[in-house]
């Protein structure tokens, strides 16, 4: 990671970390689930309005978490209102790509601009147990518009 990708980082983790967008608990949530990262001790609830032609339109979260895992969960509210849920899940696994580092460069899609933005999250694959900081508050969304009420990064 270059050095201007590595300033813009910490930056943009600093700023939602300490300020996240979203952070609240809406009335009219339909799904919502509770994700959980033992590791670090990052808990999250993730709160989702999905109407009934599986567009998101609202998401929001509550917990505490280290910067990372609070930062990832800001942007990602952000980004998935007003995508599709099966959108938002592609757009889950190419996020998870790009902090593993399986993918380094992203093709020119649907997502591009969204990928753009997140690609200041690419410096966790540097240390793989952060990897689960910043996937946390995504899995916690799948487990949401699945149904399920809880998940784990273990």
């Amino acid at each position: 990671m270059d050095d201007d990708v590595r300033e813009l980082y910490q930056e943009v983790i600093l700023d939602h970390g300490k300020n996240p967008r979203n952070f609240r608990q809406p009335e009219d949530a339909n799904c919502e689930a509770r994700g959980n990262n033992p590791l670090c001790g990052d808990q999250l609830t993730v709160y989702l309005k999905v109407d009934e032609g599986r567009l998101i339109r609202d998401a929001a979260f509550e917990g505490r978490g280290c910067a990372i895992s609070m930062a990832s969960a800001s942007m990602m509210t952000q980004i998935v209102c007003g995508k599709t849920v099966s959108q938002v899940q592609s757009l889950f696994d190419k996020f998870h790509k790009l902090c593993t580092g399986e993918m380094e460069e992203f093709p020119q899609d649907e997502f591009t601009d969204d990928m753009e933005k997140l690609r200041v999250m690419s410096g966790v694959r540097r240390f793989p147990m952060r990897v689960k900081c910043a996937t946390l508050s995504w899995h916690t969304m799948n487990a949401a518009v699945a149904g399920d009420n809880e998940t784990t990064t273990e």
